[in-house]
C-alpha cells in the first residue's frame, strides 16, 4: 500500500534527502508549512491523512486516520488557501516530469552548467517545483530556508545561474544581482511594469504543478483555451491528477477551468484579468483590478495597492481603493489624485470611489493578496 507522508523538515539538503528517500518507497510526499500554527498544522493533517509526519531526518511518527495514495502518485500539496480552506492537490510522478521537461525545455536548461537556486517556501508549488525540476533533470540546485539579497549573492559566487522569485522578492534585489542570474523565473502574483530581460513571467497554479504559460505562450504540451464566459481552461499532462477527496476538477476531455479571467490577445499572448470573482461589478460595469492596481501604484506617495469592492446603494459596488503609503497623505486628496491617474488611463468608471489608507496588505507566503481579509482593514478613509 502507497503511503502519504508529511514533511516537516526545513528547507535544504535534508529536506531533499527525505523527498528522495520517500519516492524511492513508493510513497507520496506532503510538504508541511513550518510557519503553520499548532492548530493550522493539525487542521491540515487531520484533512490530509498522511501515513506519518517527518520532523528531523531520525524522527518519524505514525499518524492516525491514514489514508494511503494511488501508486504513481508524488505530491500531495496543500492550495495556497486564499479562498478558503487549502485543498490537497495530487500530482503524479509523470505530472512532475512533464512539468520539468516543459519548463527545463522553455528556459534551456543545460545541466552541465545551471543550477538553481531554491529560495521561496517548499509548501507551496513554486517553490517545490524548482526541486523536483532539478531532481527530474540532473540539474545542481542550493535549497535554502527564504529569499535574502545576501542569499542571492552567495548563490551567484556558488554558481547558481537559474532561480524564481515573486515579485516582493524581485523588488528587493539590487538590479546588478538580477542581471547575474541567466534566468529567474518570476510568478506568484501580477508582475512589475519594468522587468530586467531576464525575467520570465509565467502563469499557473498548484493545480497545473507551477508554471504553465510563460511569457504568454504556453510551454510545450500545454493547451489553452477561453471559455465563452472568459474563464481560463488549461490542459496538459502536468494537471494534477486529483484532489485529495477524489474529486477530480478536470472536464471529461481533460480540461482544468482556472477560475481566471482572460483573452488571447492580438500577439497571440494569453492576458490574465484575475480571478473570475475578484471582478467588481459597478453601475452594470466590470472593473478588473489587475488593471488598476498598477495605476494607482504609479502615484508617487503609494508602494501597493489593492482594489476590491465594497457594497454600494447606487452602483451596486463601489470600487474600493486599500493602499499603503510611503508618507503621510491626506486621505480625501489622496483619493482624488488617484481618482484622475485611472480616470486618465483607464476610464472613470474604474476610478475608485472609497480610498482606505492601511500599514500592510493581508498576503500569503508567496505574497499573494488574501482578498477574504480586506473587507476588515481599518485605516484613514475617503469616499466620494
Amino acid at each position: 500500500m502507497n503511503r502519504l507522508i508529511a514533511v516537516a523538515i526545513p528547507a535544504g539538503p535534508d529536506f531533499v534527502s527525505e523527498l528522495r528517500r520517500i519516492f524511492d518507497d513508493g510513497d507520496a510526499a506532503l510538504p508541511v508549512d513550518l510557519r503553520l500554527s499548532r492548530p493550522a498544522r493539525r487542521r491540515l493533517l487531520d484533512s490530509m491523512r498522511p501515513a506519518a509526519i517527518v520532523t528531523t531526518p531520525e524522527k518519524r511518527e505514525g499518524l492516525p486516520l491514514a489514508f494511503p495514495v494511488e501508486a504513481g502518485d508524488a505530491i500531495v500539496m496543500a492550495t495556497s488557501g486564499t479562498t478558503g480552506e487549502p485543498k490537497g492537490v495530487v500530482l503524479t510522478h509523470e505530472a512532475v516530469a512533464a512539468s520539468a521537461r516543459a519548463t527545463s525545455a522553455r528556459l534551456g536548461v543545460d545541466s552541465s552548467t545551471d543550477r538553481w537556486w531554491a529560495c521561496l517556501p517548499l509548501a507551496h508549488i513554486g517553490g517545490l517545483s524548482v526541486v523536483l525540476r532539478s531532481m527530474v533533470e540532473g540539474v545542481g540546485c542550493e535549497v535554502v530556508e527564504g529569499f535574502s539579497a545576501e542569499g542571492a549573492a552567495a548563490a551567484l559566487a556558488g554558481g547558481a545561474t537559474l532561480t524564481s522569485l515573486v515579485p516582493t522578492a524581485l523588488r528587493r534585489l539590487d538590479p546588478s544581482l538580477a542581471a547575474g542570474f541567466r534566468r529567474i523565473v518570476l510568478g506568484g502574483q501580477a508582475p512589475p511594469d519594468d522587468l530586467p530581460g531576464n525575467v520570465v513571467t509565467t502563469y499557473g497554479m498548484t493545480e497545473t504543478g507551477s508554471g504553465v504559460v510563460y511569457d504568454g505562450r504556453p510551454l510545450p504540451s500545454v493547451e489553452v483555451r477561453i471559455a465563452g464566459d472568459g474563464e481560463i481552461l488549461l490542459r496538459g499532462p502536468m494537471l494534477l491528477r486529483a484532489y485529495r477527496d477524489g474529486a477530480d476538477p478536470k472536464t471529461g476531455d481533460g480540461w482544468l477551468p482556472t477560475g481566471d479571467s482572460g483573452e488571447i490577445g492580438p500577439a497571440g499572448l494569453l492576458e490574465v484579468r484575475g480571478r473570475m470573482g475578484d471582478v467588481v461589478i459597478t453601475g452594470g460595469e466590470n472593473v478588473w483590478p489587475a488593471a488598476v492596481e498598477p495605476v494607482l501604484e504609479r502615484h508617487v506617495a503609494v508602494s501597493e495597492a489593492v482594489v476590491a469592492g465594497r457594497p454600494d446603494a447606487e452602483w451596486g459596488e463601489r470600487v474600493t481603493a486599500y493602499v499603503v503609503v510611503i508618507e503621510q497623505v491626506d486621505p480625501a486628496r489622496l483619493l482624488a489624485e488617484l481618482r484622475e491617474l485611472v480616470r486618465a488611463e483607464l476610464a472613470p468608471f474604474m476610478a475608485p470611489r472609497e480610498l482606505v489608507i492601511v500599514t500592510e496588505l493581508p498576503k500569503t507566503a508567496l505574497g499573494k493578496i488574501e482578498r477574504g481579509g480586506l473587507s476588515r482593514l481599518e485605516g484613514p478613509s475617503a469616499l466620494v
